[in-house]
């Protein structure tokens, strides 16, 4: 892992997202992007202050979802930090992007101008602004990669998954350099309203900063968010002969499914449980070699008690640090993997463990150390990201500080 990207609600780099994060500092706020004094949830973890003009020129710039614009500013940051001139790599670098819905925002823009308008006053974009693999589409374009261009669409495991399909592409030798990870940008009426329909978000709305609240006794759901975070992988050789800074290696990967529930998790845990011991033994490791997990924690009540279990029937009573970052970042759907994966490299890169903010009161489901509130100064080489998606979409990367 040469390069890393990252817009959030806590920062449009990587550098101010971490400094956010290990201050303890929450991107959660009152919904700007619509009016929504009218919904039942009124709070989100939005991305503010994003120069697109910066980006992209403004004829290309409205042919795109906003969760594009996201991640083109996510993916040009992971490619100056990695110093690598991705075009140059050419048919040998490929893209994977992940997202949970896409272009859901010019979705219901076409809808209302499909309502008012007519059918044939549609821009001829409209489609592709909404497709789930064009965030990707538009990455490979605008960074020039002709290898390998692929899509993960699988909920909130769907960024996860797409690290995983570009650590398999480098592995089968198809790519050397993969520029990969996840957008989302679903702060929508539409997105919100359903979420909220299901129950599934928070609706602390006078105290947004203290909505998310991973493991807590008195988390009521999570905070939707937006981000794009985008990593750059090398196979190792390549990444030696030009002398690249290396923040940490992928060291295995795992998936499952639940095969449960179209929105439950799986009430004993032991199909996400295959996934994180998939994860370990690709990687060869044991259990005992880890020193952190980023859990995938978003702060619902069924959500965070399940995968409680799932990391107990894998490390049983001597489970490591576990913390959520969505304290802090909302969570961000299709984004939370790749976002995740940044900062589980961060911490293994700087050797701070991220805190799991708004612990206020620990719930006795959740007994384990969820390093709460503040930042953990601690050295670990090992560490695992778990991402889980509707449907029953289970996926963990473990990665390993560079040696």
């Amino acid at each position: 892992m040469t390069g890393l990207g990252l817009v959030s609600p806590i920062g449009n780099s990587v550098d101010d997202a971490w400094a956010a994060l290990v201050a303890g500092r929450t991107g959660v706020d009152r919904i700007t992007q619509f009016d929504a004094s009218a919904f039942p949830v009124r709070i989100a973890a939005e991305v503010k202050g994003l120069d697109v003009a910066g980006l992209v020129d403004a004829k290309k710039a409205r042919r795109m979802d906003r969760c594009t614009h996201l991640v083109l500013a996510a993916a040009r940051e992971a490619e100056r930090d990695s110093g690598l001139d991705v075009a140059a790599v050419g048919e040998r670098a490929g893209t994977a992007i992940g997202t949970a819905l896409g272009g859901v925002a010019s979705f219901e823009q076409t809808v209302q101008q499909l309502q008012v308008r007519g059918p044939e006053r549609l821009s001829p974009f409209a489609i592709v602004q909404t497709l789930p693999n064009l965030p990707g589409g538009w990455v490979s374009i605008e960074l020039g990669t002709r290898g390998p261009l692929l899509a993960e669409s699988t909920a909130c495991a769907a960024s996860n998954m797409a690290i995983g399909d570009a650590v398999d592409a480098i592995r089968l030798g198809r790519a050397d350099v993969m520029v990969c990870g996840g957008t989302e940008a679903p702060v929508t009426p539409v997105a919100v309203a359903g979420f909220a329909a299901m129950r599934a978000l928070s609706t602390r709305n006078d105290e947004p900063e203290a909505a998310s609240r991973p493991f807590d006794r008195e988390r009521d759901g999570f905070v939707i968010a937006e981000a794009a975070a985008v990593l750059v992988l090398e196979e190792a050789e390549h990444a030696q002969a030009r002398g690249a800074r290396v923040y940490a290696e992928i060291a295995g990967y795992g998936v499952s499914s639940d095969a449960n529930h179209v929105s439950d998790p799986d009430p004993v845990g032991a199909n996400a449980a295959r996934a994180v011991a998939m994860a370990l033994a690709d990687a060869e490791l044991e259990p005992e070699d880890v020193g952190y997990v980023n859990a995938h924690g978003t702060s619902t009540p069924a959500g965070d008690a399940a995968e409680t279990r799932v990391l107990k029937l894998v490390f049983g009573d001597s489970l490591p640090p576990v913390s959520s970052t969505k304290g802090a970042t909302g969570h961000t759907l299709g984004a939370a993997g790749a976002v995740e994966a940044v900062f589980t490299v961060l911490a293994l890169h700087h050797g701070v463990l991220p805190p799991t903010i708004n612990q206020v009161e620990p719930d006795p489901a959740c007994e384990f150390d969820t390093i709460p509130n503040a930042p953990r100064e601690e050295q670990v080489d090992v560490a695992l990201s778990n991402s889980f998606g509707f449907g029953g979409h289970n996926s963990v990367v473990a990665f390993r500080r560079s040696r």
